[in-house]
This record gives C-alpha cells, structure tokens and sequence, in this order.
C-alpha cells in the first residue's frame, strides 16, 4: 500500500509522521481491544512529536518524543513490550539521525536502558562514535546516567507465549510473519530540518546476537536535509541489502537536484537572473508528491523482489510526506501543522 499526501513548501510549517511496525495486520486477526490500545499509543505519540513541533522544537526532539511514547507502550515491539530471543532475553536495538549535519547515533543488543532512544542520541552527542553495541552500550549508558531496568521489565507475558508458539511450530530461524514490529519517527520542523529515529526489540525468536536493520544508518534509519527522512521496519536482512534508507535519500536528492538545476538553466537562458534563495526556491518546488512516492515505490520493489517485506515512513525538508508497505497492514500515524492528524493500521484505511 502507497499513499503520497499533498506536498507544502511553507518553511514555516511542520510535519510527523510514526509507525509502529508493519505485519499481518488484518481486520478480524487482531482483537478490538488490541485495535483500540494499538491507536491509542499512537495517537498518543503523535501527540507528544506535535507539541514539540508545534512550540517551534527541532527534528530530532520530536521523533525522540514520539518514540519514547511508543517504547513505554507494550503494544509495540519497543522498550518495553519488546518481544523475545530464542534463548528467552530481550536485546534491543535503536538508532536517530539528524539531517542538519547528518548527525547519527544507533545502539544494538542493548539490555537495560529503559528507553532505547535516549542510548542512540547519548551516542549521538556524547560520544565520537556512531554506534555502540552490547555490553559496552550498556556501560555507556549507565555511565551517561540514563534509567536503567532488569532485562525482565521490557517483557510481557504475551510476548512469551509469541516465543513459545513460535518454538512449537519449529518451521524457521524467527518468526517470519513478523507480526510484532518496529517503531519509528521522521519529522520536519518549522526550519525545514528532518530528523529519523527507530526503535525496536527485533524479531521473536532472533538468535546468535543478529541485529536487523533498524540501528544500521542507512538501512532502516537515514536522515538528510537535502532529500528525505526514512524510518523501517519489516525483514530486516531484506533492507540491509538494499540500504532503504539512505538509497531512498539518494534518488531524491539526484533527481531533485538535477531537475533544480535543469531549470535553473531555462531560466538563465531566458534571461533571469537567479540568486541563491531563487535556486533554493527550485529545489523545493523540484520534485512533486506523486515523484517522490514513485521513487519510494521503487525502492521498496527492489526490497520485495528480493524476497523482503516490510514498510517504511518518510518525509522531505520540502513537505512531502507519507509511507509505503508491503504487508497487509502498518501500524502508522500522521500529523501536521494545518491540523491534519490520523492514525490507521489496515491496508484499506
């Protein structure tokens, strides 16, 4: 399922958008109660990114709010509600980029830090390094001071019974329905910064310390403010092949240029004379809405036809926003700053 939403240029305006993982999602496979505390959590997470965007806060402060919302929410595969490894831990994996400068930070197999997210921008900010992963992620964020919990806190007795029924059917390496996913932000604020964070415990059942592509910048996480922010979630080994994120990034960024400059140079040779704020006019107006979900579109393709399966979430420094999903259905949510909010979670919404 695709669904490009109308582009705005305002560099005044803003917009976020979530996701709360993508599976077989299907009217009549998930109970009304579950429906109903699933959009609540995200109504709730929209909620806290939109009141940061709406004071006038950064990117990156949003999509940091949104999720921490959606990690404390159990049902999510986050922070706590994260599902389980074959051997019965939880290990959780989170990652956030900032496309002012391209500022990244990502944690993998972490263990005790109640809210994953915050360990990423800790990295992020207050470290040389982009990526940290373990034990030593674990003393880092002790040392940095973040709340720190027993492994137990961030499961649930559902998520071991998923484990154990998902031993009992002993048909592959994890749970390939992938039923419970990730979560994730991208935000625009009202400078026209994008920002992209993710969150996840993985798959039910994952073994051998795998880490998906949810903490690997570039695969499930990318942000840049010269094109596009991307959050993932589904077969992780899937977008880690292709590098979704950044290579969806990358197309923006090549075609918006190119058809930037392209009329840059009609215009010179009709006369005009451009300055910079005229050239960065061009480039904002470059792509349209239905361009840029094409080039999504096209990007998940290549995914699917590898085998993958998933969905992503995206927006542009120029307004453009939306999502793409190739499972029956996505747990997602949108908001914006003319008073547009929504939630859904089947294919048909």
């Amino acid at each position: 399922m695709s669904h490009p939403s109308p582009d705005s240029t305002s560099q005044s305006s803003w917009s976020l958008v979530i996701h709360g993982g993508s599976g077989q999602f299907e009217r009549g496979r998930i109970s009304a109660e579950t429906d109903a505390g699933a959009r609540a959590g995200l109504d709730r997470a929209l909620a806290a990114g939109s009141d940061v965007l709406s004071a006038g806060g950064s990117a990156i402060d949003a999509v940091q709010a949104a999720i921490l919302v959606l990690e404390d929410d159990p049902h999510f595969n986050a922070g706590h509600g994260s599902v389980y490894t074959y051997e019965g831990k939880i290990e959780l994996d989170a990652a956030v980029m900032d496309g002012t400068h391209r500022a990244a930070g990502a944690i993998a197999r972490a263990h005790h830090t109640k809210n994953p997210i915050l360990l990423a921008r800790k990295v992020m900010e207050d470290s040389p390094h982009v990526m940290l992963s373990g034990e030593g992620a674990d003393r880092f964020s002790a040392e940095s001071g973040l709340t720190q919990v027993e492994n137990d806190y961030f499961g649930t007795p559902e998520r071991l019974r998923q484990l154990e029924e998902m031993k009992a059917k002993t048909s592959g390496w994890f749970d390939i329905d992938m039923k419970y996913g990730t979560v994730g932000a991208v935000a625009r604020d009202a400078h026209g910064h994008v920002a992209a964070g993710t969150s996840t415990g993985g798959l039910t059942g994952k073994r051998y310390g795998r880490i998906g592509d949810s903490p690997l910048i570039g695969a499930g996480t990318y942000a840049d403010d010269r094109s596009c922010a991307v959050s993932a979630t589904g077969a992780g080994e899937f977008f880690i092949r292709v590098g979704v994120a950044h290579e969806i990034c990358t197309r923006i960024r090549m075609k918006a240029e190119a058809r930037a400059e392209f009329l840059a140079h009609e215009a010179e040779r009709s006369g005009a004379a451009l300055d910079e704020a005229a050239r960065t006019r061009l480039l904002a107006t470059a792509l349209s809405a239905d361009e840029v979900q094409e080039i999504v579109d096209a990007v998940m393709a290549e995914m699917v036809d590898l085998g993958g399966t998933g969905g992503i979430i995206y927006l542009t420094p120029w307004g453009h926003q939306g999502y793409a999903f190739r499972t029956p259905g996505m747990y997602r949510g949108m908001a914006s700053s003319d008073g547009a909010r929504s939630v859904a979670i089947y294919g048909d919404e």
